[in-house]
């Protein structure tokens, strides 16, 4: 196919010589992970003599530096293409041959999704701000605490380095952090496509497990997180099989406290469906309730009725409905703990 030179059965180093890419103007090459691999200093074994292999199948590789640009090659590339943000999901998947693509928009090169801007009563964060980005931010400590100390339960360091905001968000797994901070936040979201920009809330983000709102031929450009304001407190509490693990239950959980009394309350559960879910009854019941008598063990309780989590190798739907419950409890307690200490 186009530039690629398909080797003996399971080889697919062997490759033609790289080509400009000239379609829609763009001043990019198109590579093929062979190259790529090598441009990046991968440790996947892989030579243009055929010597090594690799594990995903072979794969155009397209680095547009500006969102219209993304946007062109996604139109003319159609089904073949997928959109490579940090990688640190999609690249496994490929290597496991879980999925197949013939091209990747590689959409780190470009500038304007790279930016943090606090204005207006919100954060919005490029796409492609990475996690690690995020720890380090001040304006996000401050401002969106929530969103910061989730960052830390991301895996590794080394995750969060070419782990990006935008990419989590998108590749929406039911038991990442991030989409459970979006959605307790009320955050929203902008997607750039072939009809132009457009605005989508959380709530209405997240359609099941790995499938959002983003359309084919889209790019999610930007999550716009508003501020919660003075006598907000936040927490994050999940429990998982080892420290960077995907969670087997958490949650996400905000209160905001007035003259010791409870005026506003997000709980937002992942882990435990196949989207991230609010438990907004929960928080409906803790609205007008002091702080310091309210009672997280039944809102926990509250948060996950009606919840059905299926059973797989690390957890029972019944254990992680329990952990739901305790880890609902105690972020409500460290969330209002903060918000008192804030309020006063």
């Amino acid at each position: 196919r186009g530039n690629r030179v398909q080797g003996e059965r399971g080889d697919h180093s062997a490759v033609a010589p790289r080509r400009p890419s000239r379609r829609l103007g763009l001043t990019t090459e198109t590579f093929t992970w062979v190259e790529y691999t090598q441009l990046h200093s991968s440790p996947v074994v892989a030579t243009h003599e055929g010597v090594g292999q690799i594990k995903p199948a072979p794969f155009d590789y397209h680095a547009p530096t500006t969102v219209d640009d993304a946007v062109g090659l996604l139109a003319e590339l159609g089904d073949d293409a997928k959109v490579l943000a940090g990688g640190q999901s999609l690249i496994p998947m490929l290597a496991l041959r879980l999925a197949r693509f013939d091209h990747l928009v590689d959409i780190g090169r470009i500038p304007e999704l790279r930016t943090i801007d606090h204005s207006g009563g919100a954060v919005t964060i490029g796409a492609m701000v990475r996690q690690y980005e995020i720890e380090a931010s001040d304006t996000i400590a401050t401002s969106i605490p929530l969103l910061h100390a989730a960052t830390p339960l991301i895996g590794h360091f080394q995750i969060r380095s070419r782990g990006t905001v935008g990419g989590s968000i998108a590749h929406a797994d039911p038991a990442a952090e991030y989409p459970a901070v979006a959605l307790a936040l009320d955050a929203d979201l902008d997607i750039v496509g072939p009809g132009g920009r457009r605005t989508v809330p959380a709530s209405e983000f997240f359609h099941g497990m790995w499938v959002t709102a983003v359309d084919d031929g889209e790019v999610l450009a930007c999550v716009r997180f508003p501020e919660w304001g003075v006598g907000s407190g936040f927490a994050v509490e999940e429990v998982a099989r080892r420290h960077g693990d995907f969670a087997i239950a958490g949650a996400a959980c905000g209160v905001q406290v007035t003259g010791g009394n409870i005026i506003r309350a997000a709980i937002a559960l992942f882990g435990m469906d196949q989207v991230p879910r609010r438990a907004t009854e929960a928080e409906k019941a803790l609205i007008g309730t002091a702080a310091a008598d309210a009672d997280f063990t039944a809102a926990g309780h509250l948060a996950i009725e009606g919840l059905q989590p299926s059973d797989d190798l690390h957890a029972s739907g019944a254990l992680r409905l329990r952990i739901g419950a305790a880890v609902v409890r105690r972020a409500l307690t460290a969330a209002a703990s903060h918000a008192t200490e804030d309020s006063r």
